[in-house]
This record gives structure tokens, sequence and C-alpha cells, in this order.
């Protein structure tokens, strides 16, 4: 231990003014043992948090020997980073952990900017306990000679650099376990590599390597092997003799061949050969059911052999994408015609933890983790661009609405904003299928600078239920799927045209000569037509209480220029269903008139002049508005109109709040149509019991609601949609409206059950909730906010039940995680476990079970499906302990195994957990805003933490 204290100090006292700075203010830094909370030494969050680690080590204060995680950010000035590194050795010799991560900053774009590491001091050779070392996210060109003399280190990440080579000593780690190297410029690996003989998993994706070394057959304790998105074209045999290995990803590479060996591992649960050109496989892994082959040529004519591969580039930082580009050694000339053979469009795979990729002007074709793609042709941009991408969830401010659409998909933002594409971009963008599709088209919705508008969409379906709606793109800005009544426009000129409805012809706009100077723009829309004859039907009768009532399809007119037309414009609609212009009295018609914005509609029946036909009323307008036909008695129908039309667009929901039978602290709640209500039950009530639903409820789409828990009942976690305790909802009618949430008490369970509730309210949280269903149904009425009260009952613990649900695990309080990614608490895990419900299998498998221990854990709890979830998520999670990425591969095998609504959840959670944390970070003296770091001159304003 003496000679790792004496060598730094030489170092220390070259640093400069930095070191002495920190050493003259030891006394003037009275909060700077608050940084020292546990083991545990967090200055990445801290602006120049090195000076406040000279600072300590100048103290040597005495906890510092306890310290085992130090987390500093690459951001620092290189000079003071490597001084304040040199005394490390000496300050922290317990040190376990080391994380120098960049990427906490961020430019005008939002893309991470890389830390400014290019080297580490050789001193930290001397850091003897050190397990785990993180320098990713910074400009490391060569790997520091001092880490292969790190012998103790067990996980070694270095992605996101510069790193064109690594070393032949690297093989000499013999502990080591996790070594991940993506998104750097490797073009070949050391043959070393295949020595690391305890090495479990192996990530080198996003790189330019072409061919493996054969050695990599002797890594004898791999698990997991990712080469993703590099340009290899063969693999070594010497693959086949990975017997432990479970996971092998390859997709999005040059592959022309597999080694047929492959299938025979024994323990192999995926193999990924997405987007390469086989254009055949082995038989054995043809039929496999662990693989996964889309995108590749299989079963067609081969090239010819002069065709080259796509090759491979990158940026600093950047996604690698295959570009059509043919390699310059490669320059082909093709018999007969001797023209040079233009490769296929450059093919990319994002997996779920990237959000950016880079687009050159050669185009290419990209599908993100959540499926959307997108094409860029040759062209369309001029130089290389980065884009991001982002999915929302649908709320109100991001979802604009007419008064008859519906939400098909979620809301996604691409970036950056309003910069034009020199040729269009194609986006295909997945959606559920409309319930109604007679009058009613699907479109993308997207904004510009003139306001939302809808593109020119086409309709492409892969199988059944999995729909594409495809358009082209300008520019990149948020965009969404809806569905709406079909529109239909034209352009007006002088000399006067036609317009007809595509869904109702017998709708028409006639435009005599003269109707306008100047050419101008005007749409139709035919409003809800199945609905208004449905209504028609049943429920207008009721309304106005006679049989006889009928309406019209609703028709919206709107136009582009001057508000008015120079001569009268002809308008025809049909008469309403089962009148007709020989059998009907006219003074029982109605022409109902409407400006939006305004929701009231007028009798204008006295003001034109109404021609009619058999089937057919034309009238003549100098505007446009919506307009509506009504065959009643009644002689004041605006009012009704005006609630008729409100009743069009209003959806008949129940809602419902069931308890899982085995853990009654799991709530579900959902909101649900009415003709769902039996089946979802039908399908739930093996697992859930609870009361019936609620009664019907009538809601708009994208109408915000909440759910409050009273009666001593109260949201056990936290979560990002829990506003004071209540759950945020917005209804869409074709999304799910569904959320699962666990519950807690303050109440004593163990002298007696609590009989709580769950009640439903419109718009606005009310400040006063009533305490009894009783008092809330007193409040019922058509305007009030308060919808339904549902009664949830606790059941009383007996016994060794404990206090907590989960109380048959034998589990220690567990924080998954660190705080840069967020943590997930035992709670959260349990959360997780309960939405798991069948589909945990795959889960489990992609989480890196065996398919031994499945079975293992299925006959232990055989007649225990949760027993089941359970004991494989937490053992898992305690096997991760220590383990850096520990989250990121959870959300990584929900993802993989088609459950991205969970993933989304725990994605939520971790941004909540890790905005809490900075804001507790801030709002204690661990990170003082009013007083700049140690050594810091005062007329310096500190910079802000950078999260």
């Amino acid at each position: 231990m003496a000679a790792v204290e004496e060598g730094p100090e030489p170092q220390v006292a070259g640093a400069g003014d930095a070191v002495r700075d920190a050493t003259d203010a030891a006394d003037a830094g009275p909060r700077a043992p608050s940084l020292l909370a546990g083991n545990r030494l967090s200055l990445d969050l801290y602006p120049e948090g090195c000076r406040w680690l000279q600072h300590l080590c100048a103290q040597q204060h005495p906890q510092l020997l306890e310290v085992e995680f130090l987390q500093l950010s690459g951001h620092e000035d290189p000079q003071l980073l490597e001084a304040t590194l040199a005394c490390v050795p000496w300050s922290l010799p317990h040190l376990r952990s080391l994380v120098l991560k960049g990427g906490q900053r961020r430019d005008a774009l939002g893309a991470c900017l890389p830390g400014s590491l290019t080297t580490l001091p050789s001193s930290l050779a001397g850091l003897a306990h050190l397990v785990h070392l993180d320098l990713s996210f910074n400009s490391l060109e060569t790997l520091p000679d001092c880490v292969p003399q790190m012998h103790g280190l067990g996980a070694l990440l270095l992605s996101h650099n510069r790193l064109s080579e690594l070393p032949e000593a690297l093989g000499g780690l013999p502990a080591l376990t996790f070594l991940a190297v993506t998104h750097n410029r490797l073009q070949t690996l050391p043959t070393a590599l295949g020595a690391l003989s305890t090495l479990q998993r192996l990530d080198l994706s996003e790189n330019l390597l072409d061919t493996l070394p054969p050695e990599i057959g002797g890594l004898s304790s791999l698990a997991e092997l990712s080469l993703a998105s590099n340009r290899l074209q063969s693999l070594p045999a010497s693959l086949a003799g990975l017997r432990s290995l479970r996971l092998l990803i390859l997709h999005s590479n040059l592959l022309t061949s597999v080694p047929a060996g492959l299938a025979h591992l024994p323990l192999l649960t995926r193999l990924d050969l997405r987007d390469n050109q086989l254009w055949d496989v082995p038989p054995e892994l043809r039929d496999a059911p662990f693989v996964r082959l889309q995108g590749n040529p299989l079963g067609k004519a081969l090239p010819d052999s002069c065709s080259p591969p796509g090759r491979l580039v990158a940026g600093e930082g950047q996604t690698v994408c295959r570009t059509q580009e043919p390699l310059p050694s490669l320059q082909p000339v093709c018999p007969p015609t001797g023209t040079p053979v233009v490769p296929e469009m450059p093919r990319l795979f994002l997996t779920s933890d990237l959000d950016s990729f880079p687009v050159t002007p050669q185009g290419c074709s990209v599908t993100l983790a959540c499926g959307v793609r997108l094409q860029f042709p040759a062209g369309a941009t001029a130089a290389s661009v980065t884009i991001r991408y982002r999915l929302w969830l649908p709320e109100p401010r991001l979802v604009p609405l007419g008064p008859h659409d519906s939400l098909l998909s979620g809301v996604l933002e691409l970036q950056p904003h309003g910069v034009a594409f020199q040729q269009e971009v194609g986006l295909w963008l997945l959606f559920v299928p409309p319930r109604v599709r007679r009058c009613r088209e699907v479109v993308v919705r997207t904004l510009s600078d003139d306001g939302w508008s809808d593109l020119e969409t086409r309709l492409e379906e892969e199988a059944p239920k999995r729909l594409w709606a495809h358009c082209q793109v300008p520019h990149f800005s948020w965009f969404l799927v809806v569905s709406r009544p079909v529109s239909n426009a034209c352009l007006v000129p002088p000399e006067g045209t036609l317009l007809f409805s595509s869904g109702n012809p017998g709708i028409k706009v006639t435009f005599p000569p003269g109707a306008t100077d100047e050419p101008r723009h005007v749409r139709m829309q035919v409003a809800c037509l199945p609905q208004v004859v449905h209504m028609a039907d049943r429920e207008l009768q009721a309304l106005l209480g006679e049989p006889a009532a009928a309406v019209s399809p609703l028709l919206c007119l709107s136009q582009s220029g001057p508000s008015g037309f120079l001569r009268p414009v002809t308008v025809q609609l049909p008469l309403p269903p089962g009148i007709t212009g020989l059998s009907l009295d006219r003074s029982r018609l109605h022409l109902l008139y409407q400006a939006p914005p305004t929701a009231t509609w007028d009798d204008i029946t006295a003001e034109v002049a109404l021609e009619l036909t058999h089937l057919y009323a034309r009238f003549q307008v100098m505007h446009f508005s919506w307009y509506w036909l009504w065959y009643t008695t009644k002689t004041c129908v605006g009012g009704l109109a005006r609630k008729a039309w409100a009743r069009l667009r209003l959806h008949r929901v129940n809602l419902i709040a069931l308890q899982r039978r085995r853990d009654p602290e799991q709530v579900l709640l959902q909101c649900l149509p009415r003709h769902k209500v039996d089946a979802t039950l039908r399908r739930l009530l093996e697992r859930y019991h609870g009361p019936e639903p609620s009664d019907t409820v009538e809601m708009f789409e994208g109408e915000k609601f909440f759910a409050a828990f009273e009666r001593g009942l109260d949201v056990d976690a936290d979560r990002p949609d829990c506003v004071e305790g209540r759950v945020c909802f917005v209804f869409y009618s074709h999304l799910k409206n569904v959320k699962e949430v666990y519950v807690t008490t303050s109440l004593d369970r163990q002298a007696q059950a609590v009989r709580g509730q769950v009640s439903f309210y419109r718009g606005p949280v009310p400040e006063e909730v009533p305490e009894e269903a009783e008092a809330a149904r007193q409040r019922r009425g058509a305007d009030a906010l308060w919808m339904a009260t549902l009664p949830i009952k606790l059941p009383r613990l007996r016994g060794s039940e404990g206090l907590g649900r989960g109380a048959g695990l034998s589990l220690a309080p567990l924080n998954l995680g660190d705080a840069e990614t967020g943590f997930l608490t035992q709670s959260n895990l349990l959360n997780v476990a309960g939405r798991l419900g069948p589909d945990w299998p795959a889960v489990a498998l992609h989480l890196g079970l065996s398919y031994q221990e499945l079975q293992r854990i299925r006959h232990e709890f055989r007649d225990d499906l949760d027993g089941q979830i359970r004991h494989m998520l937490f053992s898992w999670a305690e096997r991760q302990a220590g383990q850096p990425g520990a989250v990121g591969r959870l959300v990584q095998a929900l993802e993989q195994s088609d459950r991205r609504d969970v993933a989304q959840e725990v994605r939520a959670i971790l941004e909540l957990g890790c905005r809490k944390y900075q804001d507790g970070i801030r709002h204690t003296s661990l990170a003082p805003r009013d007083a700049a770091p140690p050594g810091a001159s005062a007329s310096q304003p500190p910079e802000p933490a950078q999260a």
C-alpha cells in the first residue's frame, strides 16, 4: 500500500494551480463533508466536480477510505481531470467502481456530446480492488496502458469512443466478465481476446468489423455476443464451439453465409440474423424457433458475382449505417453492358437503446425499435445529418383532433424540426385498425409552420391487424395517425367546377362560372354517416319524442381565401332516410347551419330556397359552413341539434376496477367501450376479481379523466402519471385505456379489513373528494365532474402474512440500477411482475435464464403463476446486484418479448426517479447554487449541473 500511496504524489504536485487552490481552500468548504454519503461519491452532477474531489483529497477526510463507487464527468478540463484521477489511488484505496462517462451535455439538436477524456494516468493501475470501469461517451482513440494492468477488473465499458483497435494486452484480464465496445471504429479484433476465459458478455455492435479472428471460439464462458451493425461477410467456424452461448446478435451486417454448427449450440435461445445478405441458410437454422431471418433475400435468385455488397461508414459517435457506395477496390463492370450494378438501399435496424442515427447523401432505409420505418432516397440530404426520434404518449396538447376524428397511434417526433429535404422521405407508421371504415379514411397528421395538416396517405397491410400508414414527408416534425371522415377537395377556378363526395356521390357542390375571381381551395367532409343513420334509428326518436324523425348526413364545407363567393354556389344533400320529395311535409323539413367554432345550430330554412327532388334537396349559399337536414314536427330544433351533435361524438364506456386474486393490493383500472366489457371481463376474471363495472358513461375522444383512491387508500409508488395521488387518463376510443397500480393504506390491516373505494372524475380534479360512495352518487348530474365510484377491499392480514405485498418472497430491500440511469425498487419490480402474465417465459429467456431454470421454476410453483413470475424476476434481480446496465437489459428483454407497454412504463418510472434524484441534489446542500466549488473564482458563476 505504501508504494501505491507514494506513486501519485509527484503528479499531484505537478498539476499546477488546480491542486494548490484546492489545498488552500481546505477550510473554505463547510458543506464538503456532506458529499460523502455511505460508500458512494457521485460528482458527475456537480459543476466542476473534479475540484470538489481535490478539495476532499486535500483534507484527507477519513471517510474517503470507505468510498467504493466514484462517478466523475468526462466533460471536465482534461488537465484538471488527469490531475484529479492521479489522486484517486492513494485517497480512495478501496475503490471498486469508477465511472468517467461523457454524454451529459448536448448540442443544439439534442445529440450527446462526447467527453474530453483521451487517456488515464498510469497510477490508476494501482487500484487493486477496482472491478468496474466505465469510460463511455468520451474521446479515446487508444486504450490507456493502465487498463490492461487492472487485473481485478470484471466489467469494462468503452462504448461511444473513437477506438480503432484493441491491444493484445487486453487478453491479460483474468477476471473480466463484461466487455462493451459499441459505437467505435474497430476494424479488427486482437487474437488475444480468445484468452478471456471468464468473459460472459461481449458487445461489439456498431463498429467497422469485417472479419472475426478464429480465436474468438476460445471464449468458453461467453453467454451473450452482439456483433450487430458491422460489415461482417462471414463467420468463423469456431463460433460453433461457444457451448455457453445463449444470445448471438448479428443483425444489420453483410453476411452471405452462417456456420451450420450454430444450430447445435445447446443453450442458444436467440440467433438474430435480420437484415443481412443471406440468400440461403442451413436447414437446421431455417426451421429453428430461436432464429430471426427477416430482411434477408431468402429464396430469391442469386445476384451476379460482380455485384459488390454495400459498405459501412460511421461518423463520430454515430450509428453505423450501410451505404450504397461500392468498395473502392471493387469497382465492378458487369457483362454484357459494362454498367456498374447499383446495390440495394442500405438498411439500418435500431436497437431500443438508440434514439438517433446518421443519414448520408447516399440515403438509407431505417427501422426504428418501435416499428416505425423511414426511407431516405439518395440525395435527400446534401450532407450528413443526425436524425433523432422520440415516441410520446398521446395527450391533448400533442393530439389535435377534429370533432369527428379518432386517434389510431402514438405521437412520433422526428428531429431536426423544419429542415427541408431535397427529396421527400418515406414514412411508415403502425396504427390500430379503426372499427368503422365506411365513409372514413386514415391519414397521417403532422405539424408545419401553418399548423397541423394531413398528408396524402396510403395504407399497407403486412398481416391481419398489422397495418401501416405510408406517406411522404418534406421535413420533420410531429406525426400521428388519425381516422377522419372522408375528405374531398379541389381547386375552384374562375370558370367553375363540380365537387362531390366519394363516400356519398349524391352530395354535390356546384360552382358556377364567376363564383370566384381567383382559384381557391375548397374541402368537403361528410361527417360520421354510419353513426348518424344509427342515431336516427334509435336515439333521435327518443330525443325528439317522435318515431318519424330523421336526419340527413352532416355536411362540412370549408375554403381558403375570402370568406364569401361572388355568385351563389349550389349544394345538394340527400333527404333524410325514409323521406321522399313526393310524400314529405315541407313544414317539417329544417335546414340547420353551424359556423365553427361555435356549437350552436341555427335554422335557416326560411332564409334559403329549398328545391326538392324525389331524393335530394338543393339550396344556394354565398359562403361555406356546416349543413344538416332534419325532418321533425318540432319547430325549434336548434337546441335539439346541439344535443344530437354532441351525442354523435360521444363514446359509451364503462369503468372497471379489479383486484388481482393473489395480490389484492394490485388494482387494474380500465375504461372500456360498452360492447367490449363482457369479453374483457371473461378474460380477466381468472386472475382478477372485483365489483361490477360502472354504469355507462359518455366520453369524448381525447377527454381527460382521473382515478382517485379514497377512504384510506392511496397509490403506493411514485408514478409519472400520478398527480396529487390521482392517476391521470386520457380517453382515446381506439387505444388501450388501462393502468395497473399498487395501493397502500395507513390503516391497521392486522386489526380489520380496509374497505376503500376508487372514484373517477372528469377534467380538473376537485379540491374535495367525497368520503362515501353514497355522497359521491348524490353529486351526479349532467355536468358533474364525478362519473363513478367502485369499492376496493384490502383483506385483513393474518399471522405471518406481513404488511406488504410479496410477503412470501425472501428478498432483501432492492434497488436495481444506479442514480444516473434510475432505480427500480422492489415495489416497481412487483408491478412489472404483475403485468407479465403468461408472457413471462419469453422475458426470462431474453434475460438470460436457461430452459432448465424455467422448468425448475415451473415445477416449484406449478400451481402459482404469480409465484413463477415473481421468483423468476427477483432471482434474476438478485444476480444483477452490482452489475452495470441491469435495468437496460430488463427494458430490452421486455421489448424483445413484445411487451413494449411494460417497457414504456419502466422507462417512465426511471425518468421520474432521475428527475427526483436531481431535484433532491439541487434542493440540498449537496449542490449549492449560491457557492462556487472550492478553488473556483468567486467572480465566476457556477455552471448548472449536467444531468
